[in-house]
């Protein structure tokens, strides 16, 4: 690119400049004569070769307030929507969550999915060299988690209505694959108020089944 304009190249033959001229389209400011508010953009990107660290995509990270990373690998598992938690990021997420604004674990819930989901991946990686013999009971749980986690967590209808609530409860369903004591980015005080509770309905389903079932 920089070749063509006679320019001195920056990285992989890209200008120098191209921060500063991206930034200047992330961050262009709209106004509507007598309305408030704010625009937001919601740019696409496509990486050549999946490269995360290609210059445009890089560079586009490092100025807009988030990102979704679409993956290839959990499209061809049939994964929908396919977002890879890992790469994916909100720089505005911590000041939106938590008690009065969602829920008070919202935080504590989402780095311990983030934790346990990276150990998961890891320990697939394990399994594929040496084998499901090798794994330790740990491995084998994070394995359980991961394939639970893509499969009921990020994959959803694309009809189906989960408020931000419904989606803590399913997160806890899927902690407690794991005992207390393995999770350890979240507070004793939150894992002794949220990990032993059940959704209600499931509790009245179940209250009704017994009811039935003494008659």
């Amino acid at each position: 690119v920089s070749a063509a304009r006679e320019e001195v190249p920056g990285r992989r033959g890209y200008p120098g400049y191209m921060y500063t001229d991206l930034s200047t389209i992330y961050e262009r400011a709209g106004r509507v004569e007598g309305r408030n508010g704010s625009i937001t953009q919601i740019p696409i990107l496509t990486m050549p070769n999946d490269d995360i660290t290609h210059p445009i995509p890089d560079l586009t990270g490092y100025i807009t307030e988030g990102q979704i990373y679409v993956d290839r690998q959990l499209d061809n598992r049939q994964i929908y929507p396919p977002i890879n938690v890992l790469p994916s990021l909100s720089r505005l997420m911590k000041s939106a969550i938590g008690e009065g604004l969602t829920r008070k674990d919202h935080g504590d819930v989402s780095n311990q999915l983030y934790a346990k989901y990276a150990i998961g991946r890891d320990a697939q990686a394990m399994k594929a060299v040496v084998g499901d013999e090798a794994l330790s009971p740990e491995d084998k749980l994070s394995l359980e988690f991961l394939e639970k986690f893509e499969r009921s967590f990020i994959s959803q209808g694309a009809y189906e209505n989960r408020t931000i609530y419904d989606s803590l409860d399913l997160a806890w369903s899927l902690l407690r694959i794991f005992p207390k004591e393995m999770l350890n980015r979240i507070p004793q005080k939150i894992i002794n108020e949220f990990y032993a509770r059940r959704e209600p309905t499931d509790a009245g389903q179940e209250s009704e089944d017994e009811e039935s079932d003494d008659e």
